[in-house]
């Protein structure tokens, strides 16, 4: 099946399609850039109601922009396991963060060791065991530090001064420039923390958004209605959204109180920064907690705050990603490695950017199921993509482009042909997901589901509960009509496809009974 809207095409007379034995005369090298909860919304390719993003937007430009792209599980550690190996978690092995990534297990940077490539992973890693299948790595520790970070570079601890976003690009194009060996193609997983919570911006971006007054998500105020797992999560704006720890609003005098774990953390985030970096800080943030302590909100109009205070921070971390991502393209181009490399830009997965009153992630529902998606192929074609490919389907396409023989245990397919503008067939019947980590800090119930282009199936089974979403009819998935009058028929439909699905990534222990 092909759904592309394109505003130009060009085949690929060098590369191999699916199945052919045919090697590319001069191998491609693949620049993969990732993000840690980057929402769509913010990406003025997708979305221009929040800021403009003119660099990732250059990738978009040239190259193709997925409307359907999905996770095979909303949580970062796992996310980036499906990534690595083109595996849905119970076959990594990587279900959620409390696990250990099993380095020994097959991955796509080791078969494209194999095949030649020199490989490398620098920024966020978040997978507990030390990165296996490169040739060199410089990661950040756990979830990493915005200020003066500390990395693990090849198996040694190093601090480093500034920004994180900064300096993981510069350790990027420090590589590229003279860490690499320049005669092989190169594989580089540049991962940043950005714009992971709390959302603390690099010190030039503060005056960035400060009178911008963002629309309230429609669904903001959700009542949860008819889905009782929504109703019982601890990640909306309003209740969970902390004001020191999240929103910055640490004042001197200690009346604003937060939860004693997060005050600890947020004095911790604080104590990395360095005089200068403090000085800034305090200027931008010391005028903002003033005149939050004059106002005096209460109720609606402090959740309406503290969605305009979350969305500012956030945004100026995606500045910082923009600018960077910039830094790199241009890189690129000085050095003519455009016309010889694949770069795709994405998250790890999707967030919530106030919808249903939520920030964070997890759950099956859009905002977090579906994560951006942009790749550029020289010579591929350019526009939209309405195909539904998944986090899994990396490894395949990365694979199918260097001229691997996909191994046959991989879940994903690679999804190269909608890249050359050629027909695909995907070997799955509509997309699965499941979410294993409860209970934790959000609370979000364990969930498992099928999608297809026009309805979406999910069971909360560890409660017995399912929810049937018509997509085309309800965007904001607000009306669940499993079980109502007239769905039988799809409800049948879908409950086989899942467990089509769970047998063909052997996942039959969770089939419902």
């Amino acid at each position: 099946m092909l759904g592309l809207s394109l505003t130009g095409a060009a085949v690929l007379p060098l590369l191999a399609s699916c199945g052919e034995a045919e090697r590319p005369q001069k191998p491609m090298n693949i620049l993969f850039i990732m993000c840690d909860d980057h929402s769509y919304q913010t990406i003025s390719a997708y979305d221009t109601t929040f800021i403009r993003t003119p660099n990732i937007d250059r990738i978009a430009a040239d190259g193709l922009r997925f409307t359907n792209s999905f996770v095979a599980n909303s949580i970062s550690g796992p996310s980036r396991a499906c990534m690595l190996t083109g595996k849905h978690s119970l076959a990594n092995g990587f279900t959620d963060n409390s696990s250990s990534f099993d380095g020994s297990q097959q991955t796509f940077p080791k078969l494209l060791q194999q095949q030649g490539y020199e490989t490398a992973v620098i920024g966020k890693w978040h997978l507990t065991s030390e990165p296996t299948g490169f040739n060199h790595w410089d990661i950040l520790i756990g979830q990493g530090d915005y200020y003066n970070p500390t990395f693990i570079c090849n198996g040694e601890k190093v601090q480093r001064e500034g920004y994180a976003t900064n300096v993981t690009t510069d350790l990027a194009l420090e590589w590229l420039e003279n860490g690499r060996t320049a005669e092989k193609p190169f594989c580089l997983l540049l991962h940043h923390k950005a714009p992971h919570r709390t959302w603390m911006p690099d010190t030039c971006d503060f005056d960035l958004f400060a009178d911008s007054n963002f629309p309230l998500p429609e669904t903001f105020f959700d009542d949860y209605e008819g889905r009782l797992a929504a109703a019982g999560q601890r990640m909306s704006i309003s209740k969970d959204m902390d004001l020191v720890y999240d929103l910055k609003m640490a004042d001197k005098d200690s009346s604003i109180h937060s939860r004693p774990d997060l005050e600890e953390w947020g004095r911790r985030m604080y104590s990395r920064m360095n005089p200068e970096q403090k000085k800034a800080w305090d200027a931008h943030y010391d005028v903002v907690i003033e005149k939050f302590k004059a106002a005096g909100l209460k109720g609606k109009e402090l959740d309406a705050w503290k969605f305009q205070q979350y969305m500012r921070d956030y945004l100026r971390v995606i500045t910082s990603v923009d600018r960077n991502v910039g830094r790199v393209l241009d890189y690129l181009e000085a050095k003519g490695l455009m016309d010889n490399t694949l770069i795709v830009y994405t998250s790890d997965q999707g967030f919530y950017m106030g919808e249903h009153g939520w920030f964070d992630k997890r759950w099956m529902y859009e905002e977090s199921f579906r994560t951006p998606l942009i790749v550029r192929l020289p010579g591929g074609v350019k526009g939209e993509s309405m195909e539904m490919v998944q986090n899994i389907d990396y490894a395949p396409t990365f694979l199918e482009l260097a001229g691997v023989e996909v191994p046959s245990d991989i879940h994903g397919c690679s999804f190269l042909p909608v890249l050359k503008g050629e027909e695909w067939e995907p070997n799955r019947d509509g997309v699965y997901y499941h979410y294993y980590e409860y209970p934790d800090e959000h609370a979000v119930k364990r969930h498992l589901g099928v999608r297809t282009e026009t309805h979406k199936l999910i069971h909360f089974y560890d409660d017995g509960v399912w929810e049937l979403y018509d997509l085309n009819a309800d965007k904001h998935e607000l009306n669940n009509i499993y079980g109502k009058p007239g769905t039988e028929e799809v409800t049948a439909m879908l409950k086989e496809k899942l467990e089509k699905l769970q047998k063909q990534y052997n996942e039959e222990q969770f089939i419902a009974q």
